[in-house]
């Protein structure tokens, strides 16, 4: 791309970043050490200054002038250095990676019938984002859609960096026939991940994507370089379009149940993964999902669990494995069993009616195909999902984005400096189905919450419009936004009071899962807490008349939402913001506002400042 081009050429004059005052000076010294070099050469031998010196009444005081020639050649030559090691730190940590998307509605197919879904670049799902810790991505998105458009990064922590989170909290919609330019770095992150569309209920129109980051070269991983690497996009599908699904839920009902489930935007048997026997494949599976827990299992085939949403896992081996909405797994699976095709499947949990669908792992060498009925898998079972979610645990001693091992960050030694419980409801309001936490049933404001605190905008929202614990009260609206510390340490407690499910996503931030347990949570209830190797992650679940424990360091400053990843949960109100405050207003703790951030509401008018 030319800006890639200009962008290199930069680097070749050692102008590595605009605003940089090296640039100019490193030309300069290029400039310098070429009208040295012939005084240099001239001073080659002792004989040549000699005879030199004798014709030449100029090299009187020879020695003095060497000296100080010389010694300004090594000034030189140490900062040509200098400008070297930068340019080169820069380049190998940092680089660049450019995308162009243009967001359309198309016809597509998933379930047999004709609807009308999102796609990217004319694909259902979007183009994957392969990238590697600390890269920079540079997306631009092109909105060909007759309504507004936001996509946001499942995961993608935005260090220092709220502004590019891609929610209606942060980010002003990009306006139909617009584009905006995401600009964000998956700073000190590894793992696997996606993308999808935020705003007005599109998710369920289609728009996602797979996001791999993976470990720089010269950092060590727990398992040997798979062969192969997939990712697999699942979750339950709607036929009606998405525009339909949003008028239920505007007029103040629940959605019906799901009408399948799709594995990488196809039906059953849509999609063929094929395998060498004897090798090792890894498999990033995500739950893409609006409405439903689903299992994943590959028949006759076990799955060895590596990575989850970022951390290296204890390697333990299971037959199925339980994804709940928002959340990503990584197993390694070894091509060992007879050369034929095998089902891969995904079956939804903790639902009356089972929906399923599959794909084919293919033997290269394959001498039969698929036959007879998809291994069944979990159903309803409570106690076999908690059981394995309590086994799912952090590998110590394997290092994450960083060299240093996972373990070496001691969270349970810390002392926490905040408890916050939230509890979700079910509710009717004004005759209408919401849901709420701890009796807020959040609504959108005219102006993204980001933009009124930023500009210092007044009646936008108020701090500590949601409290801290249940209140037991009734439902209300409100715009809810809860106040926290930068650098705090708090314990958060999801109670789930209702009989479904619950998937509960914290943008911005990673989390210890340090305990779940049936009933309801009480402080003699942090006996149990695991406080050694919790597995740290940002999607968590909640099982039906349970509670789950999570400890959190606030280590990014911004306006950060969480929500339910139930979506139409979510739609209705389940959810808030977490303003994370420092009061030093520096760029060590949050980058500027983009001079290309999209004003909107009563931010209009407003100006932005260039970084």
């Amino acid at each position: 791309m030319r800006f890639g081009i200009t962008y290199s050429a930069r680097f070749r004059k050692c102008d590595f970043s605009k605003g940089w005052g090296l640039q100019n000076y490193c030309a300069s010294l290029e400039a310098s050490a070429s009208s040295v070099s012939p005084w240099r050469k001239a001073l080659q031998s002792k004989s040549e200054r000699s005879a030199f010196s004798i014709t030449h009444p100029l090299w009187e005081g020879e020695r003095e002038r060497e000296m100080e020639i010389g010694d300004l050649m090594r000034r030189l030559w140490l900062l040509m250095a200098v400008c070297f090691f930068v340019f080169n730190t820069a380049k190998a940590e940092s680089p660049y990676r450019f995308y162009t998307w243009n967001i359309t509605y198309g016809y597509i197919y998933p379930l047999g019938v004709k609807q009308q879904g999102i796609l990217i670049n004319g694909n259902f799902p979007g183009p994957p984002i392969e990238t590697v810790t600390n890269d920079n991505l540079i997306i631009s998105v092109f909105n060909s859609l007759d309504e507004p458009f936001l996509l946001s990064w499942n995961g993608v922590q935005q260090q220092r960096n709220s502004w590019q989170d891609g929610v209606y909290g942060t980010n002003c919609p990009i306006p139909p026939g617009h584009n905006f330019t995401y600009v964000l770095q998956v700073k000190d992150q590894i793992g696997s991940y996606f993308y999808f569309p935020s705003l007005a209920f599109h998710k369920a129109a289609g728009g996602y994507g797979g996001i791999r980051i993976d470990s720089r070269p010269l950092i060590p991983v727990p398992f040997p370089p798979p062969a192969g690497d997939y990712t697999i996009l699942a979750g339950d599908w709607y036929k009606l379009n998405h525009t339909d699904l949003r008028a239920i839920l505007d007029s103040g009902h629940d959605l019906p149940f799901p009408d399948g489930l799709l594995i990488n935007g196809r039906g059953s048997n849509g999609f063929t993964f094929t395998v060498v026997q004897g090798n090792t494949y890894r498999f990033r599976i995500s739950n893409v999902g609006l409405a439903t827990s689903i299992n994943f299992r590959i028949q006759g085939h076990k799955m060895l669990l590596v990575e989850v949403e970022g951390r290296h896992t204890l390697q333990n081996t299971y037959s199925s494995l339980d994804v709940h909405l928002g959340q990503s797994y990584s197993v390694l699976v070894t091509a060992d069993q007879p050369p034929q095709d095998y089902y891969i499947v995904v079956s939804t949990r903790f639902t009356s009616q089972v929906l399923t669908a599959t794909s084919i792992l293919h033997y290269s060498n394959s001498a039969a195909t698929v036959s007879g009925p998809p291994p069944g898998g979990p159903t309803i079972q409570i106690d076999f999902s908690l059981n394995q979610a309590r086994s799912v645990r952090q590998n110590l001693t394997a290092s994450g984005p960083r060299p240093n091992p996972q373990g070496s960050y001691h969270y349970g030694m810390i002392n926490t400096t905040r408890t916050i419980r939230l509890a979700n409801s079910a509710a009717v309001t004004d005759g209408k189905r919401r849901y709420a936490v701890n009796s807020v049933s959040f609504v959108p404001a005219d102006t993204p919450l980001k933009l009124a605190d930023y500009f210092k905008i007044s009646g936008v929202f108020s701090l500590g419009s949601i409290p801290d614990n249940p209140t037991g009260g009734g439902a209300y609206l409100q715009t809810s936004v809860m106040a926290a510390d930068f650098r705090g340490f708090v314990e958060v407690v999801f109670d789930n009071p209702e009989d479904t499910i619950q998937s509960w996503h914290i943008d911005g931030h990673v989390f210890f899962v340090v305990g779940m347990d049936g009933g309801q949570w009480s402080p003699a209830s942090r006996l149990s807490y695991n406080l050694r190797d919790a597995i740290s992650r940002c999607t968590v679940q909640v099982y039906p008349n349970s509670w789950t424990a999570v400890y959190m360091p606030l280590d990014n400053v911004g306006m950060w939402n969480v929500r339910s990843e139930n979506w139409a949960r979510q739609y209705l109100g389940q959810q808030f913001y977490l303003r994370v405050y420092s009061p030093a207003n520096s760029w060590r703790d949050e980058y500027p506002i983009p001079s290309n951030a999209l004003l909107c509401g009563r931010a209009v008018g407003h100006r932005t400042k260039p970084l």
